[in-house]
């Protein structure tokens, strides 16, 4: 094993009164079959009793260690403060409400140790013709989400990251609920990406989310900005008759799914 000062791997709890479901988030972990990793658990400013727990298992674990910010920082501006304190070459987001698989860092670490030159890896849709892990090219990756893989509407869990590029790209810009789209957007744009076979972690469902808010209301709206942005960048990968495809083929999309709300599906 590493020593503790320079695991590979970073582990990124954020947290906000998760008191509820922070120790079995931290205890699957902890239980991961690969080793090689520190636990940051980065809270912001809870009101409950999240950050007593866990302290209580920095207390009988050195790999973990928790940091409370002052204030509130908001979802994405605490994701970014969680990775300015991680010491691993890869960084791996687990929401606190989450369960991370015993085999998932294996996967993950594994394919990411296999494809060097990759900037990042997302669990990705299957690929008939392919098995997992496998790399992909920034054009490549910006047509096969378009076509239907989706890769960049993978949450925080499915990703791990190597910590210098995620740095060098500027990491997460702050915008609420869209944040991640907007991340694996940009170090797409850039890096390639290694596509990760499906159920590394479980993401829990209940109500306390934001995704449950009125807020969240507004998310259709947000992606379709932040992607056609991404489709405007100078350095998008994709060509001008792909990018005229692309942002048609998002649209119908978009559509369709305003079209099967209202019909109530």
């Amino acid at each position: 094993m590493a020593e503790r000062s320079n695991p590979l791997v970073s582990v990124l709890v954020t947290s906000y009164n998760r008191a509820n479901y922070i120790g079995a988030t931290l205890e699957s972990v902890l239980a991961s079959y690969f080793t090689d990793f520190e636990v940051i658990v980065s809270d912001d400013a809870s009101s409950d009793d999240t950050v007593a727990i866990a302290r209580a298992f920095a207390d009988r674990d050195e790999r973990v260690r928790v940091f409370v910010n002052e204030q509130n920082l908001g979802d994405y501006p605490n994701r970014n403060r969680a990775a300015s304190l991680a010491r691993g070459r890869y960084i791996k987001y687990i929401d606190s409400d989450d369960i991370l698989y015993p085999h998932g860092l294996t996967v993950m670490v594994e394919a990411m140790e296999r494809f060097p030159e990759a900037g990042f890896g997302l669990s990705s849709l299957p690929d008939p013709n392919i098995p997992y892990p496998a790399v992909s090219e920034p054009h490549n990756t910006y047509l096969e989400h378009f076509k239907g893989f989706s890769h960049f509407d993978r949450a925080p869990g499915s990703a791990i990251i190597r910590r210098d590029i995620f740095e060098k790209t500027g990491g997460f810009s702050g915008r609420r609920m869209i944040g991640d789209n907007e991340c694996w957007l940009k170090i797409a744009r850039y890096y390639p990406l290694v596509k990760l076979p499906a159920h590394l972690y479980w993401a829990r469902k209940h109500e306390g989310q934001e995704s449950e808010s009125d807020y969240a209301r507004r998310y259709a709206e947000m992606r379709r900005e932040v992607f056609e942005a991404a489709i405007a960048h100078p350095d998008c990968p994709l060509s001008a008759e792909e990018k005229t495809w692309a942002l048609s083929t998002m649209r119908k999309h978009d559509l369709k799914n305003r079209v099967l709300t209202w019909l109530g599906r």
